[in-house]
């Protein structure tokens, strides 16, 4: 899926199936250790509580010039908010009101807290089945979200970041097949803890047979650490 610079809310996957891949990511690089970190980068589960209970959004900073959230709100809909260095938003004259036209729902306070640090020139929120943003000045030249999320917008794009992540290459024999299908698993909602045992193996054995050194496995160490990582991956 191509995604226009700036991005428009058709560029966007469902929001469900956005989560199942962003959490995807976050499962598949789970450290139960830095879940408990205040400052990290990659993809984890943030600690908002948005109505649903807690573990209602989804965090991704590449600890560089890229850092998103993704909050999920009863009903079906959600914010996606961030920032990518490649966006204009923040230079752009006259400031741009990124919640024009926002429902009142969507003025979360993680989403303002951000704003008033300098840390958001990008929103959009979900509902009704659609994706929505406040209208741009023509002249905007980017907004931020090919650069911040597209690799999020497709299933192919997805399974290149995760291979990226592993250091899997073309000479690792079924590695794009085994990320393929825990995506596929998402996105359907039939992850289970066998699944994301299987998957952790198949990354294991992979890595073992290349000698890839990636301390980030998706093994889970007790029944609750694995219970998380499989609800996780659930949107509803």
């Amino acid at each position: 899926m191509r995604i226009h610079r700036p991005g428009r809310p058709e560029d966007l996957p469902e929001a469900g199936v956005l989560w199942a891949r962003w959490a995807a990511l976050a499962v598949a690089t789970w450290n139960a250790e830095e879940e408990k970190e205040r400052f990290r980068y990659g993809y984890w589960v943030g600690d908002s509580d948005i109505g649903i209970g807690s573990g209602s959004d989804l965090r991704y900073d590449d600890g560089a010039c890229s850092r998103w959230a993704l909050l999920r709100f009863d009903g079906g809909r959600a914010v996606l908010f961030g920032q990518d260095d490649s966006s204009r938003v923040g230079r752009y004259a006259p400031p741009i009101d990124l919640l024009d036209g926002a429902p009142g729902w969507a003025n979360h306070e993680l989403l303002h807290a951000r704003m008033e640090q300098g840390r958001v020139e990008c929103v959009y929120w979900f509902e009704d089945g659609s994706w929505h943003r406040a209208p741009y000045p023509e002249d905007l030249h980017d907004d931020g979200l090919d650069c911040g999320i597209g690799h999020l917008t497709s299933r192919d794009h997805a399974v290149e970041a995760i291979c990226a992540l592993f250091e899997f290459d073309e000479d690792c024999e079924g590695a794009s097949e085994a990320c393929e299908r825990f995506f596929e698993h998402a996105e359907r909602g039939t992850v289970t803890e066998r699944v994301v045992r299987s998957f952790a193996d198949e990354v294991f054995r992979i890595q073992t047979e290349h000698e890839l050194l990636w301390p980030k496995l998706p093994v889970a160490r007790s029944e609750a650490e694995l219970a998380s990582m499989t609800a996780l991956v659930r949107w509803g």
